[in-house]
């Protein structure tokens, strides 16, 4: 595995595949209030790009943000309407096309109320992963190896996850039914963005 630190922007022809395992940290949960501060890649080799944001730098990256918006590649997310409002209100970008594995997850495995990333790479694939940086300064003005590793962990295994929920995803007859939901998931954040993050709008009262 190889974790690689970029700043501000992704080199000039890096190619990641016809899909893209993508990740945010910010400064909390607020979207508006807590800025985006690394945005983490892999192409599902093993590998994971890390592009970090300093304070006061902006969110130029021209390379990152052609990667986000390209509509000949995937991008699989774990909790994608929380990444997807982040990279839309700092970067410009609607992503698409997109998976999201917990949203395939809580479609498929309904015998459980574990969602988690850390609970998906144990019980699919047989990997445990540490959350213990979750919550930790990603706007410090340098990343510990420690939160390096931790941000990797997030984009590396999410292809293995894609290829796992599918397969229940087909077998349980709900592969027509997460698309949709996907496919939604950019408008999703979107409504979040602009002031309804917990109203259900389709409800009748």
């Amino acid at each position: 595995m190889a974790i690689t630190l970029h700043q501000g922007d992704l080199p000039d022809g890096l190619d990641l595949g016809p899909s893209v395992a993508v990740d945010t940290e910010t400064m909390g949960l607020r979207t508006a209030r807590d800025r985006l501060c690394l945005v983490q890649l892999s192409g599902g080799d093993g590998n994971a790009h890390l592009v970090r944001f300093g304070a006061g730098q902006g969110y130029a990256a021209p390379n990152l943000k052609r990667v986000l918006a390209d509509p000949r590649v995937l991008k699989l997310f774990h909790f994608a309407r929380f990444d997807l409002a982040a990279i839309q209100h700092y970067l410009g970008v609607t992503c698409g096309p997109v998976y999201c594995t917990r949203t395939a997850s809580r479609l498929v495995r309904t015998f459980t109320d574990r969602h988690g990333l850390k609970d998906l790479c144990r019980d699919l694939i047989g990997v445990e992963i540490s959350k213990q940086e979750q919550s930790s300064d990603w706007g410090a003005p340098s990343l510990s190896e420690a939160q390096q590793k931790y941000a990797a962990s997030d984009v590396l295994y999410l292809h293995q996850l894609k290829a796992a929920l599918d397969i229940m995803l087909a077998r349980e007859g709900r592969t027509a039914l997460a698309q949709a939901c996907f496919d939604f998931l950019p408008a999703r954040a979107a409504l979040d963005l602009a002031g309804w993050p917990e109203e259900d709008i389709f409800a009748h009262n």
